[in-house]
């Protein structure tokens, strides 16, 4: 499991190890059931503290993506990943019908709107 923590990102270092694993769950990379590494041996590979391997394990359980066995370790859940895809489609929608919102109220037409929204997916 390849992670890439970047100290220019406004993202705190545990918010990047979450997005990524999650990455790695929803396109099919990490199967249910497949063993996380150790929160201190990511912490060591990572060269950062265990307190934020921690903290990023947690969030990735409490939103559903992983489970902790005390003593065995964490485990991609085996929760429904089209279920935890529909979700973040969910979110997804939310957030745009709110850009689309106010993009109205800005006179930005749905052309510009398409433009901004391509230039930004393509990270250009």
């Amino acid at each position: 499991m390849k992670i890439i923590i970047s100290n220019g990102s406004n993202k705190p270092i545990y918010e990047q190890i979450t997005d990524q694993i999650k990455d790695m769950i929803l396109s099919g990379e990490l199967s249910p059931g497949d063993n996380l590494p150790g929160m201190r041996s990511l912490a060591k590979d990572l060269k950062i503290s265990v307190i934020t391997t921690k903290r990023a394990y947690n969030d990735l359980e409490e939103l559903g993506f992983i489970e902790t066995v005390v003593g065995k370790g964490s485990f991609v859940a085996g929760k429904n990943v089209e279920i935890l895809r529909e979700e973040q489609l969910k979110l997804i929608e939310d957030l745009l019908q709110k850009t689309t919102e106010l993009a109205k109220v800005s006179k930005v037409s749905l052309e510009e709107l398409q433009e901004i929204l391509d230039v930004i997916y393509r990270g250009e």
